[in-house]
């Protein structure tokens, strides 16, 4: 290969990069991999793309520059031979509850084209399929229905509305007409005339009356001409002896009762336009309201005793005045049991009433108040407003529940919207089918179309078609193009956009993928592969940051980082070949060559005896599951992508334990009920979110160790003296901190049409606090000494501090030893994140009872750290806790004490439970797909031990 043939970096120190040169060959399929902390992000991130990024960005003006965000230089010497760069990244998923699998990708709006140009329109009140008609041809239906007979030429000027038309009937009698039609009556127009303004009226202009025949045709086609002309192209035809009336229209219109709808455009058919929107949901298909069973959770109460929640138990308050009065009226009292008042009581104290109600309390003397009474609802309605405060809206959340829209059932769309079809099926529907259906219903539609609607769809057709094969092809086939963005998982984002982009058909592009196998079962992780190939294959380079093996044998070139992670990392320990890379002797080639592996555990926990068990969940796709989990075990919850795992642990198992253990406002998707909830006392869910969204926060104030840091720095003999107590050790209060930097240790310097650049304070030079507070040392380290330290150097320091030692030891057992006590936030991976969370509840006090529940744990993470992460995972059992694991590494599910398989497929086809039991039990179920990867495990593990 020439030098243009590679992309050459050289001199990268971005984090703890150590002025690293590497080469990574153009066109072809690179893995960059080591230790979590070793350095690959900071690589192929913040190295490569956020240099190719600011390459491009300069190629724009200076004054378009300006409006961009800010783009900082990486720390590195130069980098030759960068094409253009996109990122694929987990962290790109769209919270906004408009955006849809379908939005994201575009295949919604080339459907909504289609639905435009091909679809055929159906009343929404008689459910007749709309008619519309050109001026030749009204007039030969006439001539062919009416031969004969007289009619009246009616021109429509007003459908069903409210006011007296005073002015309207005036301007008809100047055009010179001199009959009208209203409400069904014909009436000569007389001056002044007027209706009732405060009914629905109907009006028409009698444009002519004549009796149909051949040789008056030129006659009947001025007159439609006319009427159409006056009523916005819709005419009446009244028959004039029996009073029929027929609808003919250039619009689409029902025939039957004249109902019009718009010509159809692609906006009509967008939940994001006013236009296609439901009305009562303004297109989110869900609306929020006040549920009576959280106001009243236990009708046996009476109100005096608190029945109704918001309210609490009685006081003397005017509120209870007028409840008294109100349950007065219907012969009961506030001491009355909720459910033996009269509902129509009930429905007063909760919506108010419009009656002036007569107040009698000692406290108010013998007069009586005559006050109107706005009820329950209405005051918690008054909590929810944006100008009510933060904590009285978070009040007000626990009585709200969220409903699907009662107008379009969840929809989106409006009626017209829904009332367009093709063979059969509206938007919506089609929206609603999983991608491998609605990839089948789209091959086989032309045979169910007329030859028109093929010809119009024919091209619109390949584009839908080939766009739902990439995402077929990245496994995503069990997703629906209504599923919003929010609620998928990184992985599934991020190869929604690997399809785009495939789709998208660019060449000479740099992609560069951040595990992009999160949340893909090992079934479809060929298809993945082979996605990115495809992409390789069009001319592209394909950069992966990746742990998943088989994607590492399947690559052209691999980057190994190492030797180790955080400041122990950040070097290239082997960058070539995947079968130059198995015969080294590095961490990963070794796990890869299997001379390192995991072994399977030496027998199988059988638990406390206690089950947990939920019967009957129905959410998404779970078919009536029920489910039991044997307490004091490490279960593993397997299947395929989409098989209902997240449905019945993170949104029907965790709500129902989070609202019993901590009142928690979300609720669970439906089940029937729970069984063994006594032997559990506490719920732990640890997610990969940031442990903080600001600089401020680290490890160290994440995890509580900071306050006993500082507690030890105030106990110093130079702290007492001087009267410091611990908020003086503190950078994010006055008084301690440096206040040129406000604690921060950099400050930001406006480089105008530049990126803004972080540069040391020159004051505190980065460490954050003053020169008076750096003067307390504890074993001659000051506080900033402290948070610069590793966690495997501040485990020796303060080897003699029980207090601390305990809270830091545990970041070091969970093989965060690399990480620095005062490492922000926003520097720390999914994974790091993941693991600083279950590090501070290992050093919280645990019951022995406590359920905790992990999604993924193994996302980001190395085969070492996977070993590590195993043995956090077992100390917590050991305690007698359980913990719960969604996962699809093959190594976590081989050490599970019992698995809960869900399947077969994903979507529609999934959502049972396939198997149950120990790995052992698994493997004997041949529909299983994950028993199928398990037994390769297994035989592979039980060969190694013979």
């Amino acid at each position: 290969m020439t030098e243009t043939e590679f992309i050459q970096v050289y001199g990268a120190r971005v984090h703890n990069l150590k002025n690293i040169d590497v080469q990574i060959p153009r066109d072809s399929l690179t893995v960059i991999t080591g230790l979590s902390g070793s350095g690959k992000s900071s690589l192929a991130f913040d190295t490569i793309f956020a240099e190719g990024q600011r390459r491009y960005i300069e190629t724009f003006s200076a004054y378009a520059r300006g409006f961009l965000g800010k783009m900082e230089r990486p720390d590195v010497d130069e980098i030759t031979g960068l094409s253009p760069v996109i990122s694929i990244e987990q962290k790109t998923t769209n919270k906004n509850p408009r955006s849809t699998v379908g939005t994201t990708t575009e295949i919604y709006d080339f459907l909504r084209l289609l639905f435009a140009r091909a679809g055929e329109a159906y009343s929404y009140n008689t459910g007749e399929k709309m008619v519309k008609y050109t001026e030749e041809q009204i007039v030969e239906l006439i001539l062919e229905k009416y031969i004969g007979k007289k009619i009246y030429i009616l021109a429509p000027v007003v459908r069903n509305r409210k006011g007296h038309y005073k002015e309207l009937f005036e301007q008809i009698r100047k055009k010179g007409y001199l009959n009208v039609r209203v409400d069904g009556e014909i009436q000569e127009i007389f001056p002044g005339m007027k209706v009732d303004r405060y009914k629905n009226h109907s009006i028409e202009i009698l444009i002519d009356k004549l009796s149909v025949s051949n040789k008056f045709e030129d006659k009947l086609k001025a007159s439609v001409r006319v009427a159409m002309k006056q009523g916005s192209g819709l005419i009446l035809i009244e028959d004039a002896d029996s009073g029929d009336v027929r609808h003919y229209s250039k619009q689409l219109m029902c025939p039957t009762t004249g109902l019009s709808y718009n010509e159809p455009a692609p906006h009509n058919f967008s939940f994001n336009s006013p236009q296609g929107a439901c009305p009562r949901c303004k297109g989110l298909g869900i609306v929020e309201q006040i549920d009576i069973e959280k106001i009243i959770p236990n009708p046996a109460l009476s109100i005096a005793a608190g029945g109704i929640l918001p309210l609490g138990k009685e006081r003397s308050s005017l509120i209870f005045w007028q409840i008294a009065a109100i349950c007065e009226k219907y012969g009961v009292t506030l001491k009355t049991p909720l459910k033996d008042i009269p509902q129509e009581a009930i429905e007063e104290i909760m919506y108010g009433t419009n009656e002036r109600l007569k107040i009698k309390n000692e406290s108010l003397g013998n007069s009586n108040y005559l006050v109107i009474y706005e009820g329950v609802v209405k005051y918690i309605e008054m909590q929810q407003d944006d100008e009510a405060s933060a904590s009285a809206q978070k009040w007000a959340d626990q009585f709200v529940t969220t409903f699907v829209c009662p107008e379009c059932h969840g929809q989106r769309l409006n009626k017209e919207a829904l009332h367009f079809r093709i063979n059969g099926k509206n938007i919506a529907e089609l929206a609603d089918m999983d991608i491998r259906h609605l990839y089948d219903w789209m091959v086989d539609m032309d045979t169910h179309v007329s030859e028109k609607q093929r010809l119009i769809a024919e091209e619109i057709k390949k584009e839908i078609l080939s766009r739902l094969r990439f995402l077929l092809d990245v496994g995503l086939g069990y997703l629906s193009l209504s599923r919003a963005s929010s609620s998928l998982s990184g992985g599934e984002s991020q190869r929604i956009r690997l399809a785009t982009q495939i789709g998208s058909q660019l060449v000479n592009v740099l992609y560069i993928l951040d595990e992009p196998s999160i949340g893909l079962h090992q079934r479809d992780n060929h298809r993945l592969i082979d996605s990115l190939k495809k992409l390789r294959d069009s001319g592209n380079s394909v950069v992966v940051v990746e742990h998943d093996k088989d994607m590492m044998l399947a690559s052209d070139y691999i980057v190994d980082m190492g030797p180790f992670a955080g400041r122990k990392g950040g070097d290239v320990v082997f960058a070539g070949t995947p079968g130059e890379m198995l015969k080294k002797n590095t961490l990963t080639s070794n796990y890869l060559n299997g001379k390192l592996k995991i072994d399977l555990p030496e027998k199988r926990r059988k638990g406390n005896g206690n089950t947990l068990t939920i019967k009957g969940a129905t959410g998404n796709n779970l078919k009536n599951v029920t489910a039991s989990f044997p307490l004091g075990t490490l279960i593993c919850v397997t299947g395929v992508s989409g098989s209902g795992k997240s449905t019945l642990i993170n949104e029907t198992l965790q709500p129902i334990l989070s609202q019993k253990f901590y009142r928690s406002i979300k609720d669970p998707l439906p089940y029937k009920s729970i069984k063994g909830v006594e032997h559990v006392d506490k719920i732990v869910s640890v997610d990969q979110s940031p442990i903080g969204r600001t600089p401020r926060s680290n490890p160290a104030t994440y995890s509580g160790v900071f306050s006993d840091i500082r507690n030890l720095f105030a106990g110093m003999p130079e702290a007492k003296v001087r009267g410091y107590k611990p908020g003086r050790f503190s950078f994010n209060v006055k008084g301690g901190r440096c206040e040129n930097c406000k604690g921060n240790g950099y400050k930001t310097i406006e480089m105008n049409f530049l990126p803004d650049v972080m540069v040391p304070c020159e004051v505190c030079h980065g460490t954050r606090y003053n020169r008076e507070t750096l003067e307390v040392r504890y074993k001659g380290k000051s506080i900033a000494d402290v948070l610069d330290m590793t966690i495997n150097m501040a485990v020796e320091f303060f080897e003699n501090i029980p207090s601390i030692l305990h809270k830091i030891k545990v970041l070091q057992e969970v093989g965060l030893g690399y990480i620095r006590l005062g490492q922000s936030s926003t520097t720390l991976s999914g994974g790091e994140s993941q693991r600083v969370k279950l590090a501070a509840e290992l050093s919280r006090m645990d019951t022995g009872n406590t359920l905790y529940v992990l999604d993924e744990p193994t996302t980001g993470l190395h085969f070492e750290d996977i070993r590590v992460l195993l043995g956090v995972l077992n100390k917590l059992v050991e305690k007698g806790n359980t913990v719960i694991v969604i996962e699809h590494n093959m190594d976590i599910i081989k050490s599970a004490d019992y698995i809960i398989d869900l399947g077969p497929e994903g979507g529609e086809k999934g959502g049972n439970i396939l198997a149950t039991g120990t790995p052992e039990d698994i493997v004997a179920h041949s529909d299983s797909y994950t028993a199928v990867y398990l037994k390769e495990e297994m035989k592979e593990k039980n060969r190694d031990k013979s």
